[in-house]
């Protein structure tokens, strides 16, 4: 991939690009992200893990399912939550990787 645009986005697309890095502008999910990075894990467990409730961190996901950075799969009466691709992973590292220069 280029480092270069040849032509730029399309509105709807550049749209979507924004929307997707105002999820990321809340360090709370970026705090759920991090804990997902390497861990599948149910809701409760994320809430202990981060100190918050379960309604907070269910709201949280939500935004990040809905932002399909966050996926989830049923394992009994639990929803386990994971990050939804390699993609996710790579702007979390280029983002740290940026602003720890």
């Amino acid at each position: 991939m280029s480092d270069h645009l040849s032509d730029p986005p399309d509105e709807e697309t550049l749209y979507d690009l924004a929307e997707l890095f105002k999820t990321f502008g809340d360090s709370t999910r970026i705090r759920i992200l991090f804990t997902l990075f390497d861990n599948e894990i149910n809701v409760g467990d994320l809430a202990n893990a981060l100190g918050m409730t379960q309604s907070a961190v269910s709201h949280q996901l939500k935004i990040l399912k809905q932002s399909r950075l966050v996926g989830s799969r049923r394992d009994g009466k639990s929803m386990i939550y994971f990050l939804a691709d390699d993609h996710v992973r790579t702007i979390i590292r280029q983002g740290l990787d940026h602003v720890e220069e």
